[in-house]
């Protein structure tokens, strides 16, 4: 294994999160709070720990898969770590495990939180939780390739390791200028929000927390009803975006090159829109009887499908009142979750779609046990590790699902509320239903669950396996051989 890359791009990333954390010292001092001290000391600490890390670059920038994964996974960890301090030494979030369970919540953009009183935090510190979002969304490594140039031609793994979705592919030949373009359509899709946004008449740190969480699809919002007191204006822009967050960002690459035929032939795209209106349809005429007219009911069903299928989180209603119809569609989203490539979690349209065509390929097989028939997506075969790697996916996904509802049902909580709270954890949603409900919070849980939920948190984030071969003996077997190797060479 080659250790000296992953320590070289964790000291990046410490780098990277050190200058980041200089942001909400700023806001700090524009909003005269004392607060933003703890974010430059924790700043100070990144950079410096950082700069120790990077003096030396390492002698071989070529690494594998496992590697990948190794480094991804202890970066998302080291970022929620250091991210947290600020929380924790402020006095803000006393307890250091509630302060790093919101900070899991906020890079993984899953948007659950331990806070009873979120307008009581300084202002430093929404933005920073919001800001979370933002990092979290494309993801900070594939902001590392695009800034810091590594050589070698295996950085593809280190984009896999992060990048959501059954594969993932280059837009251009370098790896280095595909992740420059997606953070070019990243950052001009949250300034374009954040301008609707302040045309609506939202104050601008509003715009720009919102934007962040929208963006990201995190969902943290900075008032106590998230989204319910905003403007029907609003709450459409938002549903937009989140909507269109929750898109393969390859589409807009197509789209952005004058190839929309190609970008509207996406087969995983046209089954996502047509999932969302499908979901919104249910619920519009579910809920109509309770809202007080077409356009109310319209708005919050297409709000909260946008929100749940994108797992961005912000709610515009206490969905835990709804007719149990539109509960059971918002737990089905949970689970399907956005496309493949966008900033949105769950399991994703693009897995479902390859599912169901496993399902009719071996129903298939039994009617013509002879035939040869390829899974095709975009009519283009699919390899059979990709479909191999999805059936994998999903059997790893619901054992990780089941025992995490069984590990915090020992607290003695209702079904529903265990099992809605780790499909939002592991989905990266934010929100489920009853004590985990949108107008309730994760801060009732004990310690133990909210390790758990944790784990599920950054599980799903990193799609369950860079997390998981941290847990496996061979990877720490090979580290420790190599240390003692060098050893060994050097006496």
């Amino acid at each position: 294994m080659n250790n000296s890359i992953i320590r070289f791009i964790l000291g990046h990333v410490l780098r990277i999160e050190g200058l980041l954390l200089f942001l909400p010292a700023i806001v700090s001092g524009i909003y005269h709070e004392h607060e933003g001290f703890y974010f430059v000391s924790t700043a100070a600490i990144c950079l410096i720990l950082g700069l120790a890390m990077t003096r030396k670059p390492p002698e071989s920038q070529v690494f594998y898969l496992k590697e990948g994964c190794i480094a991804t996974a202890l970066s998302w960890i080291l970022l929620s770590f250091f991210g947290c301090l600020p929380f924790y030494l402020s006095g803000e979030i006393p307890s250091l495990t509630d302060a790093l369970f919101e900070t899991v919540s906020g890079f993984t953009t899953t948007g659950a939180s331990i806070l009873d009183n979120v307008e009581g935090l300084s202002y430093c510190a929404l933005f920073w939780r919001s800001f979370t979002h933002w990092i979290g969304g494309m993801g900070v490594l594939v902001f590392l390739l695009a800034i810091i140039p590594l050589s070698g031609g295996s950085h593809i793994n280190l984009m896999r390791a992060e990048s959501p979705g059954p594969s993932v592919g280059k837009l251009v030949p370098k790896i280095r200028y595909t992740a420059r373009i997606l953070y070019i359509i990243y950052f001009a899709m949250t300034l374009l929000e954040i301008i609707l946004l302040l045309l609506g008449n939202m104050p601008l740190f509003d715009a720009l927390t919102t934007s962040f969480g929208t963006a990201g699809t995190g969902g943290f919002g900075i008032k106590n009803d998230s989204f319910m007191s905003y403007s029907p204006y609003l709450q459409w822009v938002v549903t937009i975006f989140m909507i269109l967050f929750g898109v393969n960002f390859n589409a807009y690459y197509l789209m952005l090159f004058g190839k929309l035929k190609n970008a509207l032939a996406m087969e995983e795209v046209r089954a996502y829109f047509l999932i969302i209106l499908a979901a919104a349809g249910i619920i519009f005429f579910n809920i109509l009887q309770t809202c007080s007219g077409v356009f109310d009911a319209l708005t919050q069903s297409a709000f909260q499908v946008g929100s749940i299928i994108t797992t961005t989180g912000f709610s515009s209603v206490d969905f835990n009142l709804w007719p149990q119809a539109s509960k059971s569609v918002l737990v089905l989203l949970m689970f399907i979750g956005a496309c493949a490539g966008s900033t949105g979690g769950g399991i994703k349209v693009s897995r479902f779609i390859l599912l169901v065509k496993t399902i009719a390929k071996e129903l298939n097989s039994y009617i013509h046990p002879k035939s040869i028939k390829k899974i095709k997506m975009e009519g283009k075969p699919v390899e059979h590790e990709v479909v191999r790697s999805t059936n994998v996916y999903f059997i790893t996904f619901m054992i990780l699902f089941s025992a995490s509802v069984l590990a915090i049902s020992f607290e003695g909580k209702d079904l529903i509320t265990n099992f809605t709270a780790v499909a939002a954890t592991i989905n990266n949603i934010g929100p489920g239903l009853e004590l985990a409900g949108p107008t309730q919070n994760f801060g009732h849980f004990s310690v133990f669950s909210k390790y758990i939920l944790i784990f599920d948190m950054l599980a799903g984030r990193l799609e369950l396996f860079p997390l998981l071969i941290l847990f496996h003996p061979a990877a720490w077997k090979d580290l420790l051989t190599r240390k003692g190797a060098k050893r060994t060479s050097r006496k």
